[in-house]
């Protein structure tokens, strides 16, 4: 056997053994509005079922502009976003595609329903 073909099946042996989970890219969150999100939620769209604070999946607990976070225990889907910043604004930005594996971002445009 040449050394190419042993490096190629040392490597499918290897990526075998990899759990498929590891090797899946996380869902996330991107914010690009103005402020710092303290506090993040998701409900199945038009649901009103909040889920928890996935700001908790950070480090600080809060996701700075223009910082990504990991979405977890959200399955692929259309989903209305709650959040909250540091300037105590709370929006809702209805039916937000949520794709496994991809990026979805909020931006400033995007903020229709916000309150003090």
């Amino acid at each position: 056997m040449n050394k190419v073909v042993k490096i190629a099946i040392l490597t499918a042996l290897v990526l075998a053994l990899i759990p498929a989970d590891a090797l899946a890219k996380d869902t996330q969150f991107w914010n690009l509005t103005a402020d710092t999100i303290t506090s993040l939620q998701l409900s199945p769209s038009g649901k009103n079922e909040w889920g928890r604070n996935q700001a908790d999946n950070d480090r600080d607990h809060t996701v700075d502009h223009d910082e990504r976070l990991k979405i977890t225990d959200t399955p692929a889907g259309a989903y209305d976003v709650k959040f909250v910043d540091k300037g105590g604004r709370t929006c809702v930005v209805p039916n937000v595609q949520i794709k496994t594996g991809a990026i979805f971002t909020i931006e400033e445009k995007d903020l229709k329903g916000c309150s003090k």
